[in-house]
């Protein structure tokens, strides 16, 4: 056991220490993945003109190409999970890191929408995996009483992330005169814009090599020997040798993971648990997020703002993100997570609500939608309050929860469906949101992601158990 100057924290996992300069490491490490997750997704918003201007897209065609990540994401996702259980959580988190890296460059370079699709495709199988496994990870190596907290620093990383690529896009299109104009070695700026993404993402790859495997992943494998040592350093050696057993007893009676195990045995039917993670992962895309981060440059230039002014508002509404992650983290293990789902839920209603009243306000001059000054500012502050509402709540809970509701033998295969589920959702909201504005109108457009917020309300209290406090182990379908 380490002494009290090993790095060591209060006495969260019972008689123990636990060295909380180690999970400190290891959460800061494995949380790159979430900023990646961020970056990754987040560096397309500002792009949009620099894509239509070298591949001549149609509105759908900028749809596609700025949603070919999310099916790369889907397709990581699902099997990332299942990977997992095979290789290792951190083995496949290495894989995400490479995948950044090819991404990057190429994505940077592509000549064409095809290659454009393809490069963006083969990152958001890092993404994806990086967006299931990191959370999963994290929760297997942290105590109960904190994991929470602990959890929740994957969505301030994916914010942080995402302002990330906002700053670096802004500096870029600002310094060159335009996203694109030609900036360092003859290259327009928005391919810039990309290629930056390769800085993070070998970090990402070498810091991974200092971290261990989940002990968990460890046991079901049966080198309980690593898997206690590693236990050890985290909560000392009786508690290490203890959660060995303990994992051990809730494998043991079980067999190898598949996906069956997500099926009730007695009436074959999918498992509660599973449509609880379902429910979370879907409607966190449904409230419409993904469209402020994704186009929300050239949403609030389609109302008047210059592209300098949205670029700025991009990195105002992630500054809010952070602020709301950090208050999230510091209520979630002593509210729980059911209570910040459903305040969320309540809060995005209104605020999205109030977004959509005001689009029903815009003027149409010259082709172009433009708000007065009252309604641009009202617009403003409820779309940054339901930034706020969001990431206080849906966005680091529904992480955490994925990553810690299901139990040990259907963790793996619930992740890998629950993740696909989020990631095609993602999907059909982004890629529609160019049609949908188009044909159907902003008040519409919104009006329906204000709609989703209400009925998530109603989902949650139904269907959504409460996991605070609760060892992985004890967790039931």
């Amino acid at each position: 056991m380490a002494g009290p100057t090993g790095g060591t924290g209060p006495d969260i996992a019972g008689d123990d220490r636990v060295n909380m300069a180690f999970i400190a490491l290891i959460v800061a490490v494995a949380t790159i993945g979430g900023f990646m997750f961020g970056y990754d997704s987040g560096v397309i918003n500002g792009t949009q003109d620099g894509l239509e201007a070298a591949f001549n897209l149609s509105a759908l065609g900028t749809g596609f190409n700025v949603g070919a990540i999310l099916l790369g994401c889907a397709v990581g996702a699902f099997i990332a999970g299942r990977l997992a259980d095979a290789i290792g959580r951190r083995t496949v988190m290495q894989i995400a890191a490479i995948l950044f890296i090819i991404s990057a460059f190429w994505a940077g370079a592509a000549d064409t929408s095809a290659h454009f699709i393809i490069a963006r495709f083969i990152g958001g199988l890092g993404v994806g995996a990086a967006s299931v496994l990191s959370p999963a990870y994290i929760s297997e190596v942290t105590p109960a009483a904190i994991r929470g907290r602990l959890s929740s620093v994957q969505q301030i990383m994916i914010i942080t992330g995402l302002t990330g690529a906002f700053v670096a896009n802004y500096v870029l299109a600002r310094t060159a005169g335009g996203s694109t104009a030609d900036f360092w070695l003859g290259f327009p700026a928005w391919r810039w814009m990309f290629w930056l993404q390769v800085v993070p993402a070998a970090i990402y790859l070498l810091a991974l090599l200092v971290i261990p495997e989940s002990p968990r992943f460890l046991v079901a494998k049966n080198k309980d020997a690593q898997a206690q040592a590693v236990l050890s350093k985290l909560f000392g050696p009786a508690a290490g040798a203890r959660k060995v057993k303990e994992i051990r007893a809730s494998l043991s009676a079980d067999h190898k993971p598949k996906f069956a195990d997500l099926l009730d045995p007695a009436t074959k039917k999918v498992r509660p648990i599973v449509w609880a993670g379902l429910i979370l992962a879907v409607f966190q895309q449904l409230v419409g997020i993904n469209i402020v981060f994704y186009y929300g440059a050239v949403l609030w230039q389609s109302v008047g703002f210059s592209e300098n002014d949205a670029l700025q508002i991009n990195i105002l509404s992630g500054v809010l993100s952070i602020a709301a992650c950090l208050a999230a983290i510091s209520v979630i293990d002593k509210i729980g997570r059911k209570p910040l789902l459903l305040i969320g839920s309540a809060g995005m209603f209104v605020t999205l609500g109030t977004v959509a009243w005001c689009f029903s306000r815009a003027a149409l001059i010259d082709g172009s939608l433009h708000l007065d000054d009252n309604t641009g500012l009202i617009a403003l502050i409820a779309a940054n309050a339901y930034v706020v509402f969001f990431n206080f709540s849906w966005g680091p809970v529904m992480w955490v929860m994925l990553g810690e509701m299901f139990p040990n033998q259907m963790r793996g295969s619930a992740l890998a469906v629950a993740g696909f589920a989020q990631w095609i959702a993602n999907f059909a909201i982004s890629v529609s949101f160019p049609w949908m504005a188009a044909t159907l109108g902003l008040v519409i457009t919104y009006g329906f992601y204000a709609v989703s917020a209400l009925i998530s309300f109603f989902l949650v209290q139904a269907w959504v158990k409460e996991t605070r406090g609760r060892e992985l182990e004890d967790m039931t379908g």
